[in-house]
């Protein structure tokens, strides 16, 4: 492996990628059982013999750490205490496999740790794959672009096409095989492509976009200097040129140094710095070992939850955004108070200001939220519901208001012809032949009467199944 110049050389290369999926309707719990049949195991922070299982050797995550490091209503919420469809249910096995990617610019060994998948409310999923570079003095250009093409899932560049992944004897030429035909065989049935209709490309459904989100630790070897540029090129993921030089997508310093004073975390330079964007949060360290080490921890701990949080808390508003600007108002009443119900719910149970505990955690947080838009999205929501509910109380108003007309009318008019004309003739055992007697109004009458009772009727129970129907669909999210 050739070392470019002015590259700075890793010691340690860890690499989560996680794609977030949306859940068919009504498959959540198929999916939970099809996961535990295939060796997934439920992850509960209570079974602390998972605290090192699934991050490589050397490495361990406190659950207890990750516990105090949220919020109780935000841990509730992350680390449920048992199965519970309002919160994330998490599924993790270990693959332990040993891999190489093969590209243009070389060869790079790699091991995937494990694969989580996370069932998550409100119909959405994420899948984590975790890996590790099998390379001890690897130039971070080589991180860089095996990271690029790994998050792929299909071959959209040149560079895909020109990649191959090799594990034991098989060979994939696309990542979307690697993933789905070996590491989680059968997720690919449980995906809901209804928001893909009029889609001419895509044939996932990606939320972000057609690539998985990149979470990566750095260690860079002591005496390294890790300037601004290299902090854009990891955050960009800025690998190699074809003939193997190293590339940067930006060549002016003045962009560069204002791209990193809003996306760099500064606070532990510049031996230390974490890069958050819309399609990566990585940490790069040029710390001792045992720092190292404890960094790549939180980002298998702390770090991870926090950003799989802020990736649900984004993808729920835009899907919530994304419902609203297909509903038809004159037509979809249900879809509307279904929509009403979501945002309560996403406002009051997932949103919340303030969600970590520790300052250093909660900076991080507040720094990927406000790349992603969030709290941008967050009041363009809050608006939707606001606009629904004046929809709703006005609309409701008007159909108040001519059902009391019409039922006024019908009632007033039915009860004069009942009272005064078929009344009688309705008590005790009703004479049927009377009624062939009867004069023209005594029909009129006796119609508005009968259809009285079947209006009645009619409305009683369409407010039922109304209800019904209701109700199931809060059980069925």
């Amino acid at each position: 492996m050739n070392q470019i110049l002015d590259d700075p050389i890793l010691h340690t290369a860890l690499l989560q990628f996680i794609f977030p999926f949306s859940i068919k309707q009504t498959q959540g719990q198929e999916l939970e059982a099809r996961l535990k049949r295939d060796g997934f195991t439920p992850f509960f922070l209570n079974n602390k013999e998972l605290q090192d299982d699934y991050y490589g050797e050397g490495y361990c995550v406190s659950h207890e750490s990750m516990e105090r490091s949220y919020m109780p209503f935000a841990a509730h919420v992350l680390f449920p205490y048992r199965e519970d469809k309002d919160s994330f249910r998490r599924f993790s096995r270990v693959n332990s496999l040993s891999c190489r990617m093969e590209m243009p610019q070389g060869s790079v060994p790699f091991r995937v740790l494990s694969t989580d998948v996370f069932i998550c409310p409100f119909q959405l999923g994420f899948l984590t794959i975790r890996t590790e570079i099998d390379e001890k003095r690897l130039p971070l250009s080589f991180a860089l672009e095996f990271a690029d093409r790994f998050r792929s899932l299909e071959n959209v560049k040149e560079a895909d096409e020109a990649s191959r992944i090799y594990c034991g004897e098989r060979i994939f030429n696309q990542m979307e095989d690697f993933i789905f035909k070996n590491l989680v065989n059968g997720l690919e049935e449980f995906l809901d492509q209804s928001e893909l209709d009029g889609a001419y490309f895509e044939t996932l459904p990606f939320f972000v976009d057609e690539r998985m989100m990149v979470q990566a630790f750095y260690g860079i070897q002591e005496g390294e200097n890790i300037s601004r540029e290299t902090c854009y090129r990891a955050s960009q993921l800025d690998g190699m040129k074809a003939d193997g030089r190293s590339y940067t997508s930006a060549s002016s310093e003045e962009y560069i140094g204002e791209y990193c004073r809003k996306h760099r975390y500064g606070r532990w330079g510049p031996d230390t710095y974490y890069m958050t964007n819309e399609q990566t949060f990585c940490c790069l360290s040029r710390s001792d070992s045992e720092t190292a080490v404890k960094l790549a921890n939180q980002m298998y701990g702390e770090y991870y939850y926090g950003l799989l949080l802020s990736l649900f808390h984004k993808i729920v508003l835009l899907k919530l955004s994304n419902v609203h600007s297909r509903l038809r108002i004159e037509h979809d009443y249900e879809e509307i108070e279904d929509l009403i119900y979501y945002i309560n719910k996403f406002s009051a149970k997932f949103y919340f200001l303030e969600l970590i505990s520790q300052t250093q955690g909660r900076e991080i947080f507040f720094q990927l939220r406000k790349v992603y838009g969030n709290d941008a999205l967050f009041e363009e929501v809050k608006q939707t519901l606001a606009d629904l509910f004046q929809y709703q109380e006005t609309f409701q108003a008007k159909r108040r208001d001519n059902l009391l007309m019409i039922l006024t009318v019908f009632t007033v008019v039915s009860g004069i012809y009942g009272m005064n004309q078929v009344i009688e003739d309705l008590k005790g055992n009703i004479d049927w032949g009377k009624m062939l007697q009867y004069s023209v109004f005594e029909y009129i009458a006796l119609l508005l009467t009968f259809c009285g009772i079947i209006v009645s009727a009619v409305l009683t129970l369409r407010e039922l199944r109304s209800g019904i129907k209701s109700r199931r669909r809060k059980k069925l999210e």
